[in-house]
């Protein structure tokens, strides 16, 4: 028997909270098993991608009626309340089907308890969450308090919470052209053509924008037409500004977006390598290229202790990093990064920078770009790159959208419509 869409959103939910898996993996491959039609995969989706939009006040909502702390529920408990109070509080579904179509896929043994909870939610809903604080902002927004509390040290305070909303909002479907198989153009007439309305984009040329969909279903996908690519890692690679002919390292690769527009920008003539640590994550590298034409060589390596000899005219180092940036994507990472775990990404970030360094040549350019906003993984990890590595000097390149020239960059959500991304740029002298 096929799952209803609330167990699929309620398994996804549940492993993605408890288990640290990433919704934007797992849910299209429950969706593939489930066996749903189109308007049960639609519900599956919203009740997922809401659900964990939402948890910091959902758990607030629960937490003030339950008996013990939401931390120590059952994950099957916390995912299955999780998911009824979103319904309750964010959609039109009407409250009693809200709770007994969730309860319906509780197990057993806890169907009482989760039903004597959205219940009691049903009947008493909280108010609106007012105030401004960081604790306010992060029960309207989804964003942890801890990560609010950093956007109030980079942004004026009348932009603290935009960000904070737009950072967990649901991002276009963002596609860059392989201009090594195709035209924009072509990209965009063929897209209307199927009754799309693609929008060409601000922060780069190459990059065509869609409300949703399944990129596999689009006119261009078997041929490598496009390579699905926000628009914030697009900006990366023209930071880089390789060359035909260039020997590029792309350090931290994977899933290989970057590795793709690299070795289309660089041509036949130059060579793109592009390592990553896991060998699952080296292989998605792997087939974007197959799939749009394109090579580089690929290996399994630890970026903070290379494979690899230098010299290399560009490197790149998209570090590891908390990735809040990502969050349109991937929900979760509202709230999932820890404020604890700030300093050992950002002395592992520094790591793979400095030995990353010491594979460029002279005159060569290095690029250090994370998809998160906390000081500690952007501007005072570039500092930390520079005090190791002297012979780094940072330099000065065009800005977001004709922006003025600049050492380091942002791009914001709320701003330029991108995912959130810190981009510094370095010459070795």
């Amino acid at each position: 028997m096929s799952p209803s869409a609330r167990q699929v959103a309620l398994e996804v939910i549940r492993r993605v909270s408890d288990e640290g898996a990433y919704s934007n993996r797992l849910l299209p491959a429950a969706l593939g098993r489930s066996g749903l039609d189109q308007r049960d995969r639609s519900l599956a989706t919203e009740l997922a991608y809401g659900t964990l939009r939402h948890v910091p006040e959902l758990d607030d909502a629960i937490g003030a009626r339950a008996a013990r702390p939401v931390a120590r529920m059952t994950p099957g408990a916390r995912a299955a309340l999780r998911l009824g109070a979103y319904q309750i509080l964010h959609t039109r579904i009407p409250a009693h089907a809200a709770v007994g179509e969730t309860v319906g896929v509780v197990v057993p043994r806890e169907r009482g308890f989760v039903n004597a909870i959205l219940r009691r939610l049903a009947k008493e809903p909280p108010a609106p969450p007012g105030g401004v604080d960081d604790h306010a902002i992060s029960l309207r927004t989804g964003m942890a308090p801890w990560a609010v509390g950093e956007l109030r040290k980079l942004l004026p305070p009348e932009e603290v919470e935009r960000a904070s909303l737009a950072s967990g909002e649901r991002g276009p479907l963002t596609l860059r052209v392989n201009t090594c198989r195709t035209t924009v153009d072509r990209v965009v007439t063929a897209f209307r053509e199927a009754g799309r309305t693609p929008e060409t984009g601000r922060i780069h040329p190459e990059c065509v924008l869609l409300r949703g969909g399944d990129p596999t279903s689009l006119p261009g996908w078997d041929e490598g037409w496009f390579a699905v690519q926000d628009q914030a890692s697009a900006f990366v690679v023209e930071t880089l500004a390789p060359e035909a002919g260039d020997r590029v390292l792309d350090a931290c690769a994977a899933p290989g977006g970057k590795t793709t527009f690299l070795a289309c920008r660089i041509g036949e003539g130059g060579g793109v390598i592009a390592g990553d640590l896991h060998p699952d994550r080296t292989a998605l590298i792997r087939a974007g290229l197959e799939r749009l034409g394109l090579r580089a060589l690929i290996l399994t390596h630890d970026a903070a202790r290379p494979a690899v000899r230098g010299p290399f005219d560009r490197v790149l180092v998209d570090a590891p990093c908390s990735g809040i940036g990502s969050a349109r994507r991937r929900p979760e990472l509202l709230w999932r990064p820890r404020r604890e775990e700030l300093s050992r990404l950002a002395r592992l970030q520094v790591e793979i920078a400095v030995a990353s360094a010491d594979l460029l040549r002279t005159g060569g350019r290095l690029v250090y770009s994370v998809c998160t906003f906390p000081r500690a993984e952007t501007d005072a990890a570039a500092d930390a790159i520079v005090r190791h590595r002297p012979g780094l000097v940072p330099i000065e390149t065009p800005g977001p959208e004709g922006s003025e020239p600049a050492k380091r960059h942002r791009l914001w959500p709320h701003r330029h419509g991108t995912d959130g991304m810190f981009v510094a740029a370095f010459q070795k002298s």
